[in-house]
């Protein structure tokens, strides 16, 4: 029988939410395994949750207000608690994209965050922290719903063609990446080039970058190393990454010779075939 864990609500976020489905759940007269069965998930995760040794999910979240009738209360509280995953040096960051009306972005090794498969970022996460893998992937599609917000931000993405090539959690992961990131060419919010490897040396091989504007605040730019994020509004380098992406933009392929060049490399290279219009098909 597990141990059942004296939650402080005040704690964290997670902490507060495992409080409240234990009392709500209660109050509804139902035991664990009985909850899991309606929700269709096992008594044992909802007791994980209810400990606060599990992070849940949008989609779980979503299912217990339905079933308790909560009125939309832990998909509220989610976003809360996925954030609080986030490492404590990005979530300043991640605030600020949350934000923004501009996004613009110049990536080196990685695909973009806001434009990653949910296998891709599981991939990236379990080479540090494969014990965390779930929740730091769960916590980075929370991320991305603000593309999905009624007045998303607009985000343009220079992608390096490296990161293309470089097998993240191996082909049929790549595949899939590849292929999410040829669905965007059907959404005018968002733009990716490429910066092929015949643009030889460019503005972008100090590092990736990102730039955020705001509707009435300044922008900001941002860049990480290995445990640590830096952001700055300073005027002189906003000035010369500004300078410095526009650059980036110019070299790089158009967004639709890129869609052409990623179904290419995901034909080749991961073994799918491609329409004239850079859609992928298996």
């Amino acid at each position: 029988m597990a141990v059942v864990r004296d939650i402080d609500p005040s704690a964290s976020p997670l902490d507060y939410y495992s409080y409240e489905l234990r009392r709500l759940r209660e109050e509804a007269g139902l035991k664990q395994a009985q909850l899991g069965a309606i929700i269709f998930c096992t008594g044992s995760l909802i007791g994980m949750i209810e400990n606060g040794k599990r992070v849940p999910t949008r989609d779980f979240s979503e299912r217990v207000d339905a079933a308790l009738g909560t009125g939309g209360h832990f998909s509220r509280l989610v976003g809360l608690v996925l954030r609080s995953v986030l490492p404590t040096w990005f979530q300043p960051f991640a605030e600020m994209e949350g934000r923004a009306t501009f996004i613009s972005t110049f990536q080196a090794q990685v695909v973009y965050g806001l434009l990653q498969t949910e296998a891709y970022a599981k991939a990236l996460v379990s080479v540090e922290f494969p014990d965390r893998a779930d929740e730091i992937a769960a916590a980075r599609m929370e991320r991305q719903r603000i593309l999905e917000r009624e007045d998303p931000p607009v985000a343009w993405v220079v992608l390096d063609e490296a990161l293309l090539h470089r097998s993240v959690g191996g082909r049929e992961v790549m595949r899939n990446q590849l292929a999410h990131l040829l669905t965007f060419t059907d959404r005018p919010w968002v733009q990716i080039q490429v910066m092929p490897f015949s643009a030889g040396e460019h503005t972008g091989m100090t590092g990736s970058f990102t730039l955020l504007r705001f509707d009435g605040d300044p922008d900001l730019f941002y860049t990480e190393s290995y445990d640590s994020g830096r952001m700055t509004a300073n005027p002189q380098v906003i000035k010369e990454r500004s300078v410095g992406y526009a650059r980036l933009q110019a070299e790089a392929l158009s967004p639709a010779a890129s869609a052409l060049l990623i179904a290419r490399v995901m034909e080749e290279r991961y073994g799918y075939q491609s329409e004239p219009d850079g859609r992928a098909v298996a």
